[in-house]
């Protein structure tokens, strides 16, 4: 840091850092400590972060085709239509959940960026950063077993 910064109180001013941060680097500075390595995901989180990224495609795909079939002339149109909303509504809950358990645990998923073979995203897991990537053949075939899974529950659970 040069001289003009020093005991001039623009370095300590909140405009440069805020207070609790500076307390935070002064007591870090002080005591020479060791940074502590993040833990590593566990793999329920990771298994979170999959359908945190999987779940919202899964929805978008079933909502396109519930319009595409609400625009088409089918003669079972109206049953079609509501058995989207129901899968829908099924999708969105196990969203939501996904979402709260993410939240619970401290984790953060971010897109990064979509390459021709793979998509790619940014997580944060209490501290540990890092990218996961999942092939888009494999998310293809992972959307294909959940809807079928999906649709299969649905009338299983009509059948009770």
């Amino acid at each position: 840091m040069s001289k003009k910064l020093q005991n001039n109180g623009r370095w300590e001013s909140s405009r440069m850092m805020l207070p609790e941060h500076r307390e935070q680097y002064l007591s870090r500075k002080n005591q020479h400590q060791e940074p502590v390595k993040p833990e590593l995901p566990s793999k329920e989180e990771l298994e979170l972060i999959r359908d945190s990224v999987l779940l919202p495609m899964i929805l978008t795909i079933v909502d396109k085709n519930s319009t595409e079939i609400g625009l088409s002339s089918y003669s079972l149109k109206s049953l079609y239509l509501k058995a989207s909303q129901v899968l829908m509504a099924r999708i969105h809950m196990d969203l939501s959940e996904v979402r709260k358990k993410l939240k619970a645990k401290n984790i953060k998923v971010f897109q990064e960026e979509r390459i021709d073979s793979a998509l790619y995203y940014r997580f944060v897991c209490r501290g540990y950063e890092d990218t996961f990537a999942i092939v888009r053949d494999v998310a293809r075939a992972e959307i294909s077993m959940r809807i079928s899974k999906y649709v299969s529950d649905m009338f299983r659970n009509s059948d009770n």
